[in-house]
């Protein structure tokens, strides 16, 4: 009976914890924002659907967002104005968080890894 009893105890005590598994499907839509620093003007990202659009400094931009899966997705922009814009950038989520995820970038087929973190607004 005492083992029964503890047996409860315990599934009732597992299953009643509160488990928040961090999805990072909850970042293919909403408001975003890379602070500034690190590289990065303070930009704010505003995604829906295919589409994401960059506001920083004086500059809009558009990309259309294609997600490979829920962690690397590939942005290409709609309106290049230079030979370097019309490379896509391919980017691997690294690391989530509550309100975060960091990631790594990649233009075409460069070496160059951009990291950096957006938030969730």
């Amino acid at each position: 009976m005492k083992k029964i009893a503890l047996l409860s105890l315990i599934f009732i005590a597992l299953f009643s914890c509160k488990n928040e598994i961090l999805k990072a499907d909850r970042f293919k839509t909403g408001t975003f924002e890379i602070p500034k620093g690190k590289g990065y003007e303070k930009t704010i990202i505003l995604r829906r659907d295919s589409l994401q659009i960059e506001k920083y400094e004086d500059r809009i931009d558009t990309l259309s967002i294609f997600w490979k899966d829920n962690f690397n997705y590939t942005l290409k922009m709609l309106h290049p104005k230079t030979a370097i814009d019309e490379d896509p950038i391919y980017v691997k989520i690294t690391n989530l968080n509550k309100d975060s995820y960091d990631f790594e970038a990649v233009i075409g087929h460069s070496n160059y890894v951009q990291k950096g973190t957006i938030y969730k607004k």
